[in-house]
C-alpha cells in the first residue's frame, strides 16, 4: 500500500515529455490557423498546397526523425504520431501528402543513406524546396509487393530502371509537373534495391493522375513510368540486393502514422456529433437524451480512447532502427482505420442530413477514412501478419504485460 503522504508519478501516454507537449501545442495551432482556413477548398478543387508543404519545411515538421546533426528535430515515432493526428483532425488530404513526404522519402532515406546523399538531398526536402514521395506499389503488385517487376540493370556508372509504379502520393504537383525526389524500389536480379530518382533524370516521367478520388483529395495520386531511367550507382541506397529489410522497417512506421491519421478523424467527428447533439432538439429537448444518439456517440467515444492509448503504446515502443515490430504496427492500423471510419459513419448518423452535405466536415472524414482501411498495407493483409507472427511467436501476446 502506498503512504497517504506518497505523491504518485503520472505518465502522460499521449505527451510523455515537454517537448512533446510543446511539438503537440505548436502543431495544433498551426493547423487551427493555417491548415483549417484552406481544407475544404483544396480538397474540393482536388490541389496540392505547395506553400504549406514548405511551411512545414519552416516549422521543422518533415524532419521530425532526423537526428539535430543532420538538420532534423531529432525526435521519436510518438512525435510523427502527434503530427498526423493533429493534421488530420482538418485535413487528411494534406497529413497524407505529409506522410508521404515525411515518413515515405525522407525517414526511410534518412536511415538508409550515406554521408554524400544526405548532404545533398536532407537539406531540400526538410525545408520542403523539394516534394518527395516513395515508388513501391506496381499495377501488378500491391499487397504482394515482393511479386514486383521494376527492374534495375547495371551498365557502368548508372542503372537503368525499367517499370511503373502506381498509387503513388506526390507524384506530381499538378498533371504537368513531376514531384521532385522518390526512393524506388526495384529488382536487381531476384533481389530488391531501393534508389534515389530525381526529376529530369532521362527516362522518368509522370504517367496517368488518378483524380475523382473518392478521398484524400488534397493528395495527389499519380502513376510514375520509368522507361531505360538512367539513375547513377551513386544514388542507390545501401549495398545492391539489401533494400526488402529497408522496405519493411518504413512499413512499420509507415503503418503506426497512418493509424494516427484515423485517430485525428476520429476526434473532430466525436467533437462535431457531440455538439450537435447539443444543440439540435427533437421532440422537445436535445437530441442527446435520445438513447439512439446516445448509443452511436458512447460507442465511438469508446473506440476512440481504446485506439488511441493503443496507437500511443505502440509508437512508444517503436524504435526506428529496429525490425520485428510489425504485429503491433499491423495490429494499431488494423483497429484504428476500423475505428476512424465507424467513428465518421456514426457523426453522419447522428447528424442526420446535415451529415451528408460538406459543411459539417463528417462527410469528408467518412470518405478520407476509408482510405486508411487500403493503403500502406489492407486489413486483410494484416490480420495475415498479425495471425503469421503470432503463430511463430506467441509471445507477443504477454509482452510488456
Amino acid at each position: 500500500m502506498l503512504d497517504a503522504t506518497q505523491e504518485l508519478t503520472t505518465f502522460d501516454l499521449f505527451n510523455p515529455t515537454e517537448e512533446h507537449r510543446m511539438l503537440r501545442e505548436m502543431v495544433r495551432d498551426f493547423v487551427r490557423s493555417e491548415v483549417e482556413p484552406q481544407a475544404e477548398e483544396y480538397n474540393r478543387e482536388e490541389k496540392f498546397n505547395t506553400a504549406l508543404h514548405r511551411r512545414c519545411g519552416e516549422l521543422g515538421l518533415h524532419g521530425c526523425t532526423v537526428s539535430e546533426d543532420d538538420g532534423g528535430s531529432g525526435m521519436d515515432p510518438l512525435a510523427s504520431v502527434i503530427i498526423h493526428e493533429e493534421l488530420s483532425w482538418s485535413d487528411p488530404g494534406f497529413a497524407l501528402a505529409y506522410l508521404a513526404h515525411s515518413i515515405l522519402f525522407v525517414n526511410n532515406f534518412y536511415f538508409n543513406s550515406n554521408d554524400e546523399q544526405r548532404a545533398r538531398i536532407l537539406p531540400q526536402v526538410l525545408s520542403g524546396e523539394w516534394l518527395g514521395g516513395m515508388g513501391m506499389t506496381e499495377p501488378g503488385a500491391g499487397t504482394d509487393v515482393l511479386a514486383m517487376t521494376t527492374s534495375a540493370v547495371r551498365d557502368g556508372d548508372i542503372y537503368r530502371l525499367n517499370g511503373r509504379k502506381i498509387w503513388i502520393t506526390n507524384g506530381g504537383y499538378d498533371s504537368e509537373t513531376l514531384g521532385d525526389v522518390f526512393l524506388i524500389y526495384a529488382k536487381v536480379g531476384e533481389k530488391i534495391s531501393s534508389f534515389v530518382v530525381e526529376k529530369g533524370m532521362p527516362g522518368f516521367a509522370l504517367g496517368q493522375k488518378f483524380a475523382d478520388k473518392l478521398g484524400m483529395r488534397s493528395s495527389m495520386t499519380f502513376e510514375l513510368v520509368l522507361e531505360n531511367c538512367e539513375v547513377p550507382v551513386a544514388n542507390r541506397l545501401g549495398e545492391e540486393g539489401d533494400s526488402k529489410i529497408h522496405m519493411m522497417r518504413n512499413l512499420e512506421i509507415e503503418r503506426v502514422t497512418l493509424a494516427a491519421m484515423s485517430l485525428g478523424m476520429a476526434m473532430r467527428c466525436l467533437e462535431v456529433m457531440v455538439d450537435y447533439a447539443n444543440q439540435r432538439e427533437a421532440f422537445g429537448v436535445p437530441i442527446r437524451q435520445h438513447g439512439q444518439i446516445q448509443h452511436y456517440i458512447a460507442n465511438a467515444y469508446a473506440q476512440y480512447k481504446a485506439a488511441r492509448i493503443y496507437v500511443y503504446d505502440t509508437a512508444r515502443r517503436m524504435r526506428l532502427t529496429e525490425t520485428n515490430q510489425r504485429v503491433d504496427a499491423d495490429g494499431v492500423k488494423l483497429v484504428a482505420a476500423a475505428m476512424g471510419k465507424s467513428v465518421a459513419d456514426a457523426a453522419i448518423q447522428v447528424l442526420g442530413g446535415n451529415g451528408y452535405i460538406a459543411e459539417y466536415v463528417v462527410e469528408r472524414m467518412w470518405r478520407d477514412a476509408k482510405l486508411i482501411e487500403i493503403g500502406g498495407g489492407t486489413l486483410e493483409a494484416h490480420e495475415k501478419n498479425i495471425t503469421k507472427d503470432l503463430s511463430r511467436d506467441a509471445s507477443w501476446i504477454t509482452r510488456g504485460a
